[in-house]
């Protein structure tokens, strides 16, 4: 059968991702290793000339002195010798010395050119093999950024379709009703866990939706000026009922009035979502979770207070690595909140931090620039750049919108 050439999919063209700060390093400590190789090279050989030269100096320096002993032993052999003759040795002695400086200086010159065409040899051939190892390196980065890319598609085309299929299961459970009377308990519960599952499922795509932005510098924040202590409770409010099924408190504690700062209203709430419901995770039956927000000389700072099991403090800033779990076989999460939340407040110009010891709980600070105020940046990571926003949340999202 004919191909319809018209129906053929075509290649995409390949879209320039933005450059990645981890192999900003790689090239500046290559560039700095490289230096650094040539410069102790230069040193060896050089150490090596100087060596040589002495052994010559020396050498030259024995042999000179032999046949000076030697000349002046003859000299007073000779004290009756004729003045012509003398005259004739005197002669033949300077013409002796003449031709052993030409030597010498002929042996120092072909040295000098076998020194510069060995370090010309060198120098080529570090010149090649470098050559050699960057297009090895350009060639993995290539393949790597295809890979990547086609990564990047598959996940999106993946997300779209699972989540128009959770999206086809909440629906459907909607219509699964009793023909007459109430529900049952038992259906009335089983219903409430497919929701729950598909929310947690909904909010695993989303993380992995996120990463892939930023990991692609496209994770772009829309600033608008609003309340942050509104915010704070309404991140409070949502995660009341969570905290309340595990028997844990949670508490925030705002300003009266209004406390303005530009933020990305949904982004932050994510920030608050990831932080609460960790501690909410790690705090026991029984425990405390205190949310709070005041105002710092040219910033706001954020706080989420538990009484968990604490933290060692070696992992204080592993935590904020993607994939980092509490514990080698802890299942509770994929460890993308705590990175995701970073990478939101870098990208606010604000810097997350944590601070706990072990059966004391653990406090996590987060910090937002006001308007003029300097905008410091968290440890090890540049803010986070890109040209489009990242996919927005789901239902819940647009439901927080409308309640805007």
């Amino acid at each position: 059968m004919a191909e319809d050439v018209g129906t053929r999919t075509r290649p995409r063209a390949k879209t320039p991702r933005a450059p990645l700060p981890e192999r900003a390093k790689t090239d500046d400590s290559l560039r700095a290793e490289r230096l650094d190789t040539d410069g102790a090279l230069k040193g060896d050989v050089a150490s090596a000339e100087r060596d040589a030269d002495d052994v010559v100096d020396q050498a030259r320096e024995v042999a000179d002195a032999v046949l000076n002993e030697a000349r002046s032993k003859a000299d007073r052999e000779s004290l009756r010798t004729p003045p012509a003759e003398a005259a004739a040795v005197d002669a033949e002695r300077a013409e002796a010395d003449h031709v052993v400086r030409v030597e010498r200086a002929a042996a120092d010159g072909a040295l000098d050119r076998d020194r510069k065409e060995q370090a010309d040899t060198l120098a080529t051939l570090l010149v090649h093999e470098r050559a050699a190892t960057d297009a090895y390196l350009l060639t993995e980065r290539d393949r790597a950024d295809d890979a990547v890319a086609h990564r990047d598609d598959f996940l999106g085309m993946v997300a779209h379709d699972v989540r128009n299929l959770l999206n086809g299961v909440v629906l459907n459970l909607a219509l699964l009703r009793p023909g007459d009377g109430a529900p049952e308990p038992q259906l009335t519960a089983a219903a409430d866990r497919i929701r729950r599952y598909v929310a947690r499922m909904n909010r695993l795509i989303d993380d992995l939706v996120d990463v892939t932005s930023i990991d692609a510098g496209k994770l772009a924040m829309v600033p608008v000026e609003g309340d942050v202590a509104a915010l704070v409770t309404e991140a409070t409010d949502t995660f009341q009922p969570a905290a309340r099924e595990k028997g844990v408190s949670l508490s925030a504690a705002v300003p009266a009035g209004p406390l303005l700062a530009p933020f990305d209203h949904d982004r932050l709430l994510q920030v608050f979502a990831n932080l609460i419901a960790n501690a909410i995770k790690f705090t026991p039956s029984g425990g405390h979770i205190a949310v709070g927000v005041e105002a710092l000389r040219g910033l706001i700072r954020f706080g989420v207070t538990d009484t968990g099991e604490g933290i060692p403090a070696p992992m204080l800033e592993a935590i904020f690595e993607r994939f980092w779990q509490a514990g080698k076989n802890d299942r509770r999460g994929m460890g993308l909140g705590l990175y995701i939340s970073k990478s939101i407040v870098d990208a606010h110009h604000g810097r997350i931090w944590a601070e706990s010891e072990l059966g004391q709980g653990t406090r996590v600070y987060f910090t937002l620039p006001v308007s003029g105020a300097p905008t410091p940046v968290s440890k090890g990571r540049s803010p986070v750049r890109g040209h489009a926003r990242a996919a927005r949340r789901g239902k819940g999202t647009a439901d927080r919108r409308r309640r805007r």
